[in-house]
């Protein structure tokens, strides 16, 4: 069997090539959903949330509500020092989440304000006890994600730290934080990480094409595929993707695109209530951006105000 028809493991847990990453405002609940109906096996991620906020009776409420289907399933987290790790780490257990992330990549101009996200890179000593305080607590699969670095390129003694720790896997984006999501992506930095480490590597950025990710494992030989903006408004992207790899076609119509979205606004609906429909509304522009008069569409659907209207101008589309 060649590398794309085989699973790689996460500590106890075997998956696919491609994981759908953590991608705040979308890979809530009713996302995973979708995303598990395309791809059954695949490692679903949550949005990032801080520990104090997981840590709390009422915090993150709506990011620890899944359906047990969703599994396997990484909860996200974010931290800026040890405190609130315990009670976040009791609560995600009792939960039933199949694994833990740390984030340590995020480059939000508030999330690296606080010392949280990449901004921990630069602060090794203050990541160090986060990663062995959650190492300690935690018997499931613990991964992290990060960056290249924040202001200068540290992802490789970063790496070798987290390796040393008993982290069970790393996913990386190779730009520092200034770079935000555009500019150049370091890939001999990744093959050396790769070389480097025994633990799994992942890597995250820009991989919208199997020729991408094929581009990608060439020159860096990491073990899998973060997919994360390239799942916008396409729930099926992994199992495109997978599909692909293994050198068949894959075709989606538009018909097939509007009932997924159908089913989208179905479930938000159903997991936020009348909040749904407005959530619903971002989503919109991906799930119709290849349809002709797309622009049209957009802004005929961006105006409605009902479930019902939404829904029969959609069915209209099929």
């Amino acid at each position: 069997m060649n590398y794309w028809q085989t699973d790689f493991s996460i500590g106890n847990i075997k998956v696919p090539r491609f994981i759908s990453g953590p991608l705040d405002g979308y890979t809530d609940s009713p996302f995973r959903q979708l995303t598990r109906h395309y791809s059954p096996s695949a490692l679903l991620y949550s949005e990032m949330r801080h520990v104090a906020s997981v840590s709390h009776d009422n915090g993150a409420k709506k990011a620890l509500r899944f359906e047990n289907f969703e599994k396997p399933f990484s909860f996200q987290t974010s931290a800026n020092s040890t405190d609130f790790i315990e009670e976040a780490v009791e609560r995600l257990l009792a939960h039933g989440i199949t694994s833990v992330d740390l984030n340590v990549g995020c480059p939000a101009r508030a999330v690296v304000a606080s010392g949280a996200g990449s901004e921990l890179m630069a602060n090794m000593e203050t990541l160090e006890k986060i990663v062995k305080l959650f190492r300690k607590l935690l018997p499931i699969p613990f991964t992290v994600k990060m960056r290249a670095g924040f202001k200068k390129k540290n992802a490789l003694e970063v790496a070798r730290m987290l390796s040393d720790n008993g982290v069970d896997a790393l996913a990386i984006h190779p730009r520092l934080q200034s770079a935000k999501f555009s500019g150049l992506l370091d890939y001999d930095l990744v093959a050396q990480i790769k070389k480097e480490i025994s633990i799994p590597l992942i890597f995250s950025g820009d991989v919208r094409t199997i020729d991408d990710a094929r581009m990608v494992y060439d020159r860096t030989g990491v073990d899998g595929f973060m997919i994360g903006r390239g799942m916008q408004g396409q729930p099926w992207k992994l199992k495109q993707l997978q599909t692909e790899a293994l050198g068949q076609e894959f075709k989606i119509s538009q018909q097939e695109i509007i009932r997924c979205a159908l089913k989208h606004l179905d479930l938000l609906t159903k997991h936020y209530g009348d909040h749904g429909l407005f959530n619903f509304r971002k989503h919109i522009p991906f799930y119709i951006h290849d349809f002709e008069e797309a622009a049209g569409i957009r802004k005929e659907l961006m105006v409605v105000e009902s479930y019902g209207q939404l829904t029969e101008s959609l069915n209209q589309l099929i």
